[in-house]
């Protein structure tokens, strides 16, 4: 299946946290869209690998993804080495997406911007006629998407351009809401983080509140691109509630 929109994520979560949004908003306009995560978590002080599992599959039934695998690389320890970067490209040669979006090119957690580095970098490289990849015995060809954007995650970066939410942002919530074990949950009893406190989430929702008054609208999610983004008219620059 040919994915037009492709996240990728460090951790469960990530994407949730970051641009789920925007997913939700290219489905709702009939395009296909996809979650790959690198790690399952495993690292992460509340819950363990298999409730990542259990609460990443529960929050990609609420965001209606086509696909969403992942690679499993070491939480913490993985690499941007040739290893790694070949998963990539097999993925990304297996879905063909137009868009890539994937973690903030530096931030709070370190396996965010390595993260970052890694797609970009196996992104250029998937593009290569002569670095060989193949999917159920048979050879893939080359696909290089045409954007990598990066999310804004913990740390503020100011955006490159916004993207309106505001019709899809409760069932945004409600994707974050399936990782039971990672947030803030009223009574909850396990070791407190720096996200499982109510403020973390407050601080969330603040953020996309942020980005939303930048364009005039209740939420937005702010994204990255070192690619130069270009219109179709000028018209497109125009949000129809304005």
């Amino acid at each position: 299946m040919k994915i037009d929109v492709l996240a990728f994520g460090v951790h469960p979560d990530d994407v949730e946290l970051s641009c789920s949004g925007t997913l939700l908003k290219e489905k709702s306009k009939n395009r296909t869209t996809g979650i790959i995560d690198l790690t399952r978590g495993e690292l992460g002080s509340r819950g363990t690998a298999q409730t990542r599992d259990e609460e990443a599959a529960e929050s990609a039934k609420i965001l209606g993804v086509d696909v969403r695998e992942n690679l499993e690389m070491a939480d913490g320890f993985f690499k941007n080495d040739e290893e790694n970067q070949l998963k990539i490209i097999s993925v990304l040669r297996k879905y063909q997406p137009e868009i890539v979006i994937c973690n903030a090119p530096e931030d709070r957690h370190p396996d965010h911007g390595r993260s970052a580095s890694l797609v970009a970098d196996a992104a250029f490289l998937s593009g290569l006629i002569k670095i060989k990849t193949s999917f159920n015995g048979e050879d893939q060809k080359p696909w290089r998407p045409k954007y990598v954007l990066n999310y804004i995650q913990d740390r503020y970066l100011k955006p490159d351009f916004v993207v309106d939410i505001s019709d899809v942002f409760e069932t945004k919530l409600k994707a974050i809401a399936a990782y039971k074990t990672q947030f803030y949950q009223p009574g909850s009893t396990g070791v407190q983080t720096y996200i499982s406190s109510p403020e973390f989430m407050e601080s969330v929702i603040y953020r996309y509140k942020m980005f939303g008054k930048m364009i005039g609208v209740d939420y937005a999610e702010g994204f990255i691109s070192k690619k130069i983004i270009g219109l179709e008219s000028l018209q497109s620059l125009i949000l129809k509630n304005t």
